[in-house]
């Protein structure tokens, strides 16, 4: 098999804001990544009892239904259709008999950073390489640290950003591991990864049970991080084999009936809101996207922490006083508007407009246009593998 490719990202190796120097493709432990080693560890580790087709599993998800229905019949004997679903925990087997491994490509990218690199380069090289968030390499103690991310950038401007007339010295000056020091005040917060011969059910759970977005994807003999495991890329995982698994009958319920998505207290905010206000919702009430909406709480655009990048593409961080409106205006790719669903859609449905459209999220909505939710991704896995999807033991 080929080598994932890493960049190391390091003061040595720094990209330069005009173009850049190309990257170098080493580990940053300077060992090979040994990843054929690893896929026959992931060989030997999967017990054919445990796949989701295999007669065990289905034998296994029947047992549990028994359990479950019998306990959940009213006085009249009458069962909750919701729990009436034989083939309701087909996802979490799958899950659970695939390893975080078989997400690997053949052969990928892997943005690395330095913590002696300074900031505003890094975040400079996220935007270049086209990528979200980078894991961090601590030289001196020889081992990844944690993550940079775009909320990083927010909570770096949202600290310290005063006006559009006074420089952010600690974006412009401060060094990675710097930040880390002011951000982490002394609370030690380890790095949440993942082994690759760890199962995809263990990789949900640990998404939604520590709140991220990202997940590295570590080989525990050489420390080196191999990919990094995210909502998305386990769904279009998923989407690969989903037409050859059984179909559950909760595919076919409301997002209201579930209770899948957030409809209470959805933060938005307006045309004319500040940036600087928008940043403090995403630093303070810890969500990934505000939908923008009109005196009459219809939306009509939205701003996700993702275009927050945009301001370090083009250099415009340093007003924090414009309008969300205006911001958007410097949107680096296209966009085709909000993508929306509303309340009474199927589960289905909605899976298939977010997996189409390679979207975070849609906005739920009325009839009348106005905000009632957000459905993310985060939400989709959880309730077709933890909670709505769940095997009776999980």
């Amino acid at each position: 098999d080929a080598l994932p490719a890493t960049s190391l990202v390091s003061p040595e190796t720094e990209h330069r804001e005009g173009g850049g120097n190309q990257a170098v493709n080493q580990d940053p432990s300077g060992d090979c990544i040994q990843k054929a080693g690893i896929k026959e560890i992931r060989k030997a580790a999967i017990n054919r009892d445990h796949r989701a087709d295999s007669p065990s599993c289905r034998q296994r998800a029947a047992d549990g239904m028994e359990g479950v229905t019998a306990g959940l019949e009213d006085s009249e004997g009458r069962i909750d259709p919701s729990v009436d679903d034989p083939d309701r925990d087909v996802y979490a087997c799958f899950m659970k008999s695939h390893r975080c491994y078989d997400l690997v490509p053949t052969s990928s990218k892997l943005v690395v950073f330095d913590t002696s690199l300074q900031v505003k380069k890094a975040f400079f090289a996220l935007v270049s390489n086209g990528v979200r968030a980078a894991p961090l390499w601590d030289n001196k103690k020889q081992c990844f640290v944690g993550m940079l991310t775009i909320t990083d950038f927010i909570n770096i401007l949202h600290r310290y950003y005063k006006s559009p007339l006074v420089q952010i010295y600690e974006l412009e000056e401060h060094k990675i591991e710097t930040w880390r020091e002011v951000y982490l005040q002394g609370s030690f917060k380890p790095l949440v990864s993942i082994s690759p011969n760890a199962s995809l059910y263990d990789a949900v759970s640990s998404l939604v049970k520590h709140k991220i977005h990202r997940l590295p994807v570590i080989d525990p003999l050489t420390g080196n991080t191999l990919y990094i495991l995210t909502h998305k890329r386990i769904l279009k995982f998923l989407k690969l084999f989903i037409s050859e698994m059984a179909r559950p009958k909760f595919l076919q319920r409301t997002l209201e009936e579930l209770s899948v998505g957030t409809f209470e207290h959805i933060a938005v905010v307006h045309p004319a809101t500040p940036l600087y206000t928008a940043l403090g919702i995403f630093v303070e009430q810890r969500v990934s996207a505000l939908p923008v909406v009109d005196d009459k709480g219809r939306v009509v655009d939205i701003y996700s922490k993702f275009d927050v990048i945009n301001l370090a593409a083009e250099k415009t961080y340093n007003n924090l006083d414009v309008t969300v409106t205006r911001a958007l205006q410097h949107r680096s790719q296209y966009f085709e508007g909000v993508l929306k669903c509303y309340g009474h859609d199927t589960l289905e449905a909605v899976i298939n407009r977010l997996v189409e459209a390679e979207v975070h999220r849609l906005v739920v909505v009325d009839e009348n246009e106005v905000v009632r939710g957000i459905v993310s991704l985060s939400d989709i896995l959880q309730a077709l593998v933890l909670t709505v999807g769940g095997t009776k033991d999980d």
